[in-house]
């Protein structure tokens, strides 16, 4: 009954899901409910493949078999070998270090088809630039790439920095320009500006607190287009 009310009254499945949740633990920061329901919602009850970098505790992979609905395949990556105990039906576990290039080469083998990618890793920034370099290609081509915890971006303890080179915030900034790519060449734009695989890929990249979000979707150059009489 209060799943239902909670729905009617407009609420967060995934809020819902979080705050009546009696499994294993899970660690999120509130405002990333939204953000996830934002760009997830469409892929529910049509059986995705979900991988998530980061198992920690192992409730955040309940959490999204419960959301995502039957039929989802939820896989969850962690370097902790401990974490092979929360597989479960529908919920399947790999060992690996997201920083290795050639473990991502295997789950790329080994799961040739992934809808989401939700990087909830290490947090460092070789990790976090590996993993999109490795992955983000391999996601379907109107799949989401998602990753979170990019304040540590900032914090010189994973490497990060207001600004500094080579943090992933300053590679996600990149990813604006490259969106922009099929203008590059054109009269009075800036010829630096050039066509890449992620501006063939890519339709949107939304940045909120912590959180970047790449919507995949195979794109051709824009065309501009013009209806009714001039004016002057």
């Amino acid at each position: 009954m209060l799943g239902f009310l909670f729905k009617l009254a407009g609420g967060n499945p995934l809020e819902y899901a979080f705050f009546n949740h009696r499994g294993r633990r899970i660690d999120k920061w509130q405002h990333y409910f939204e953000v996830y329901h934002r760009h997830f919602a469409r892929f529910r009850r049509r059986r995705p493949v979900v991988m998530e970098i980061g198992i920690w505790h192992g409730g955040s992979l309940q959490m999204w078999k419960k959301y995502f609905g039957r039929g989802a395949r939820i896989v969850g990556v962690d370097i902790d070998p401990r974490c092979k105990a929360f597989a479960e039906d529908a919920v399947e576990v790999v060992i690996g270090d997201q920083s290795d290039r050639a473990f991502h080469a295997e789950l790329r083998r080994r799961y040739p088809h992934v809808d989401i990618l939700i990087d909830d890793g290490g947090h460092h920034m070789h990790q976090q630039i590996t993993t999109f370099e490795e992955l983000f290609p391999h996601v379907q081509p109107h799949g989401v790439y998602l990753c979170e915890d990019l304040h540590t971006s900032y914090i010189a303890d994973y490497g990060g920095g207001h600004r500094k080179h080579g943090t992933f915030v300053e590679r996600a900034k990149t990813l604006v320009d490259s969106l922009h790519g099929f203008h590059g060449g054109k009269p009075l734009v800036d010829p630096a500006l050039r066509e890449d695989d992620f501006t063939r890929s890519a339709q949107s990249v939304h940045f909120y607190d912590s959180v970047v979000v790449v919507e995949k979707r195979p794109m051709s150059e824009p065309k501009s287009l013009r209806v009714g009489q001039p004016s002057f």
